[in-house]
Protein backbone atom coordinates (compact mmCIF):
# COMPACT_ATOMS: atom_id res chain seq x y z
CA UNK A 1 0.00 0.00 0.00
CA UNK A 2 2.50 2.14 0.97
CA UNK A 3 4.89 1.64 -2.48
CA UNK A 4 1.85 2.64 -3.78
CA UNK A 5 1.29 5.39 -2.61
CA UNK A 6 4.61 6.60 -3.77
CA UNK A 7 4.27 5.71 -7.24
CA UNK A 8 1.41 7.70 -7.18
CA UNK A 9 2.88 10.77 -5.57
CA UNK A 10 5.70 10.57 -7.61
CA UNK A 11 3.63 10.14 -10.97
CA UNK A 12 1.81 13.42 -9.59
CA UNK A 13 4.84 15.37 -9.32
CA UNK A 14 6.08 14.56 -12.87
CA UNK A 15 2.86 15.54 -14.42
CA UNK A 16 3.31 18.85 -12.08
CA UNK A 17 6.66 19.46 -13.53
CA UNK A 18 5.36 18.65 -17.72
CA UNK A 19 2.68 21.28 -17.39
CA UNK A 20 5.25 23.66 -15.03
CA UNK A 21 5.86 27.14 -16.79
CA UNK A 22 8.63 28.80 -15.08
CA UNK A 23 7.82 32.39 -13.91
CA UNK A 24 11.85 32.90 -13.42
CA UNK A 25 14.92 33.73 -14.95
CA UNK A 26 16.51 30.60 -13.06
CA UNK A 27 13.26 28.43 -13.86
CA UNK A 28 13.59 28.82 -17.50
CA UNK A 29 17.20 27.93 -17.61
CA UNK A 30 16.60 24.74 -15.65
CA UNK A 31 13.25 24.23 -17.99
CA UNK A 32 15.47 24.40 -20.95
CA UNK A 33 18.39 22.32 -19.23
CA UNK A 34 21.16 24.85 -19.41
CA UNK A 35 21.18 24.49 -15.56
CA UNK A 36 21.45 20.82 -14.85
CA UNK A 37 23.05 20.67 -11.61
CA UNK A 38 21.52 22.32 -7.48
CA UNK A 39 25.23 22.58 -6.71
CA UNK A 40 25.51 25.31 -9.42
CA UNK A 41 22.75 27.01 -8.30
CA UNK A 42 23.90 27.24 -4.89
CA UNK A 43 27.40 27.78 -5.69
CA UNK A 44 26.74 30.76 -7.33
CA UNK A 45 24.83 32.11 -5.02
CA UNK A 46 21.19 32.11 -6.72
CA UNK A 47 17.67 32.72 -5.08
CA UNK A 48 15.72 30.02 -5.44
CA UNK A 49 12.02 31.36 -5.98
CA UNK A 50 9.85 28.21 -7.11
CA UNK A 51 10.01 24.87 -5.74
CA UNK A 52 9.66 23.23 -9.01
CA UNK A 53 13.24 24.06 -9.78
CA UNK A 54 14.45 21.65 -6.26
CA UNK A 55 12.09 18.94 -7.52
CA UNK A 56 13.59 18.98 -11.17
CA UNK A 57 16.90 18.96 -10.00
CA UNK A 58 16.61 16.61 -7.12
CA UNK A 59 14.30 14.13 -8.56
CA UNK A 60 15.33 12.10 -5.49
CA UNK A 61 13.89 14.38 -3.23
CA UNK A 62 11.86 13.29 -0.01
CA UNK A 63 9.86 15.23 2.62
CA UNK A 64 9.08 14.67 6.22
CA UNK A 65 7.08 16.58 8.94
CA UNK A 66 8.85 17.24 12.37
CA UNK A 67 7.09 16.87 16.04
CA UNK A 68 7.22 20.65 16.87
CA UNK A 69 3.83 20.93 18.76
CA UNK A 70 1.47 18.81 21.60
CA UNK A 71 -1.53 17.74 22.26
CA UNK A 72 -3.40 18.33 25.02
CA UNK A 73 -2.92 15.92 28.02
CA UNK A 74 -3.03 14.59 31.76
CA UNK A 75 -0.36 16.96 33.50
CA UNK A 76 1.32 18.20 30.41
CA UNK A 77 1.93 14.28 29.30
CA UNK A 78 -0.09 14.95 25.77
CA UNK A 79 0.79 13.46 22.35
CA UNK A 80 3.74 15.11 20.16
CA UNK A 81 1.92 15.65 17.12
CA UNK A 82 3.57 17.76 13.67
CA UNK A 83 1.17 21.15 14.44
CA UNK A 84 1.90 23.58 17.13
CA UNK A 85 -1.32 25.40 17.96
CA UNK A 86 -1.41 29.09 19.36
CA UNK A 87 -4.20 31.34 20.02
CA UNK A 88 -5.06 34.91 19.54
CA UNK A 89 -7.84 36.35 22.13
CA UNK A 90 -10.23 38.79 20.42
CA UNK A 91 -13.32 40.65 21.24
CA UNK A 92 -14.83 37.77 18.22
CA UNK A 93 -13.52 35.18 19.82
CA UNK A 94 -10.60 32.86 20.11
CA UNK A 95 -8.45 33.20 16.54
CA UNK A 96 -6.45 29.68 16.29
CA UNK A 97 -3.08 29.53 14.01
CA UNK A 98 -1.07 26.48 13.36
CA UNK A 99 2.25 26.55 12.29
CA UNK A 100 4.55 23.59 11.05
CA UNK A 101 8.03 22.72 10.15
CA UNK A 102 9.33 20.21 7.45
CA UNK A 103 12.28 18.85 6.11
CA UNK A 104 13.25 17.85 2.76
CA UNK A 105 16.56 16.32 1.58
CA UNK A 106 17.85 13.67 -1.46
CA UNK A 107 20.03 11.66 1.40
CA UNK A 108 23.04 12.73 -0.84
CA UNK A 109 24.23 16.19 0.99
CA UNK A 110 21.50 18.61 0.09
CA UNK A 111 18.60 19.57 2.92
CA UNK A 112 16.41 21.94 3.36
CA UNK A 113 14.07 23.00 6.38
CA UNK A 114 11.00 25.45 6.37
CA UNK A 115 8.08 26.57 8.50
CA UNK A 116 4.49 27.40 7.58
CA UNK A 117 1.57 29.04 9.59
CA UNK A 118 -2.09 29.13 8.77
CA UNK A 119 -5.39 29.29 9.96
CA UNK A 120 -5.96 25.59 9.41
CA UNK A 121 -3.58 22.78 9.40
CA UNK A 122 -3.27 21.47 5.43
CA UNK A 123 -2.29 25.21 4.34
CA UNK A 124 0.71 24.99 7.10
CA UNK A 125 1.82 21.90 6.06
CA UNK A 126 1.48 23.25 2.42
CA UNK A 127 3.65 26.59 3.05
CA UNK A 128 6.26 24.63 5.33
CA UNK A 129 7.30 22.02 2.32
CA UNK A 130 7.37 24.34 -0.38
CA UNK A 131 9.90 27.03 2.16
CA UNK A 132 11.74 23.90 2.67
CA UNK A 133 12.17 23.27 -0.89
CA UNK A 134 13.18 26.83 -1.29
CA UNK A 135 15.58 26.63 1.42
CA UNK A 136 17.96 23.75 0.28
CA UNK A 137 21.41 23.94 1.28
CA UNK A 138 23.78 21.44 0.49
CA UNK A 139 26.36 20.33 3.40
CA UNK A 140 29.99 19.43 3.65
CA UNK A 141 30.05 15.07 5.08
CA UNK A 142 33.58 13.96 5.79
CA UNK A 143 34.68 10.93 8.29
CA UNK A 144 36.33 13.16 11.00
CA UNK A 145 36.35 11.02 13.74
CA UNK A 146 39.88 9.94 15.45
CA UNK A 147 38.46 6.66 16.55
CA UNK A 148 37.51 5.91 11.97
CA UNK A 149 40.09 5.20 9.34
CA UNK A 150 37.01 5.15 6.77
CA UNK A 151 37.25 7.10 3.79
CA UNK A 152 33.70 7.15 3.33
CA UNK A 153 31.84 10.10 3.84
CA UNK A 154 29.25 8.82 6.22
CA UNK A 155 30.06 11.53 9.23
CA UNK A 156 31.01 15.17 9.42
CA UNK A 157 34.84 16.13 8.81
CA UNK A 158 34.85 18.41 11.68
CA UNK A 159 32.41 19.73 15.00
CA UNK A 160 30.12 22.52 14.72
CA UNK A 161 27.57 24.51 16.80
CA UNK A 162 24.87 26.60 16.22
CA UNK A 163 22.66 28.93 18.36
CA UNK A 164 19.42 30.23 18.63
CA UNK A 165 17.74 31.83 21.69
CA UNK A 166 18.58 29.74 24.63
CA UNK A 167 19.20 26.46 22.56
CA UNK A 168 22.85 25.11 21.59
CA UNK A 169 22.86 22.42 19.15
CA UNK A 170 26.67 20.97 19.10
CA UNK A 171 27.82 18.36 16.43
CA UNK A 172 30.49 15.67 16.31
CA UNK A 173 32.07 13.17 14.30
CA UNK A 174 31.59 9.32 15.27
CA UNK A 175 33.24 6.44 13.91
CA UNK A 176 31.24 4.09 11.54
CA UNK A 177 28.47 2.23 12.93
CA UNK A 178 28.26 4.70 16.06
CA UNK A 179 24.89 5.60 14.01
CA UNK A 180 23.00 8.68 15.15
CA UNK A 181 23.26 9.75 18.74
CA UNK A 182 20.91 12.88 18.68
CA UNK A 183 17.31 13.71 19.25
CA UNK A 184 14.67 12.06 17.65
CA UNK A 185 13.70 15.18 15.03
CA UNK A 186 17.15 15.91 14.67
CA UNK A 187 17.81 12.63 13.53
CA UNK A 188 14.96 13.09 10.57
CA UNK A 189 17.18 16.13 9.84
CA UNK A 190 20.15 14.50 9.31
CA UNK A 191 19.27 10.89 7.68
CA UNK A 192 17.89 13.21 4.87
CA UNK A 193 20.92 15.22 4.49
CA UNK A 194 22.92 11.90 4.00
CA UNK A 195 24.72 11.76 7.49
CA UNK A 196 25.00 8.18 8.85
CA UNK A 197 26.92 8.39 12.05
CA UNK A 198 27.77 11.81 14.34
CA UNK A 199 27.85 12.58 18.38
CA UNK A 200 25.49 15.38 19.58
CA UNK A 201 25.00 17.64 22.27
CA UNK A 202 22.21 20.53 23.24
CA UNK A 203 22.52 23.09 25.76
CA UNK A 204 19.06 25.43 26.95
CA UNK A 205 15.66 25.01 26.55
CA UNK A 206 15.59 22.50 24.33
CA UNK A 207 12.06 21.42 24.79
CA UNK A 208 11.35 24.65 21.88
CA UNK A 209 11.94 22.25 19.15
CA UNK A 210 11.56 25.29 17.03
CA UNK A 211 14.43 26.89 18.66
CA UNK A 212 16.06 23.55 18.60
CA UNK A 213 15.91 22.53 14.64
CA UNK A 214 16.93 26.43 13.80
CA UNK A 215 19.98 26.37 16.06
CA UNK A 216 21.04 22.78 14.45
CA UNK A 217 20.20 24.00 10.78
CA UNK A 218 22.71 27.10 11.87
CA UNK A 219 25.34 24.26 12.68
CA UNK A 220 24.85 21.98 9.62
CA UNK A 221 25.27 25.54 7.52
CA UNK A 222 28.97 25.75 9.35
CA UNK A 223 29.75 22.74 8.13
CA UNK A 224 29.93 24.33 4.19
CA UNK A 225 31.07 27.56 5.42
CA UNK A 226 33.81 26.36 7.51
CA UNK A 227 37.47 26.85 5.48
CA UNK A 228 39.35 23.57 5.11
CA UNK A 229 43.18 23.04 4.31
CA UNK A 230 43.76 20.91 0.85
CA UNK A 231 45.48 18.94 2.75
CA UNK A 232 43.08 18.00 4.99
CA UNK A 233 40.37 17.52 2.63
CA UNK A 234 41.60 14.04 1.45
CA UNK A 235 42.33 13.02 5.20
CA UNK A 236 39.09 13.62 6.36
CA UNK A 237 37.12 12.26 3.36
CA UNK A 238 35.85 15.82 2.60
CA UNK A 239 32.64 15.53 0.45
CA UNK A 240 30.76 19.04 -0.66
CA UNK A 241 26.85 18.54 -1.84
CA UNK A 242 26.14 15.36 -3.39
CA UNK A 243 28.55 11.87 -4.14
CA UNK A 244 29.63 12.38 -7.74
CA UNK A 245 29.91 10.08 -10.58
CA UNK A 246 32.08 7.00 -10.59
CA UNK A 247 32.42 7.61 -14.49
CA UNK A 248 33.77 11.23 -14.02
Amino acid sequence: MAQFQMKTRESAIAADLDSWKPKTELGKKVKNKEIISIDEILDNGYVILEPEIVETLLPNLESDLLLIGQAKGKFGGGQRRIFRQTQKKTREGNKPKFTAMAVVGDRNGHVGIGIGSAKETMPARQKAVRKAKLNVFKIRRGTGSWEDASSEPHSIPFAVEGKTGSVIVRLMPAPKGKGLVVEKEVAKILELAGIKNVWSKSLGQTKNKVNFIKALEQAMRKLSTTRVQARHREKLAVLDGGKRDANE
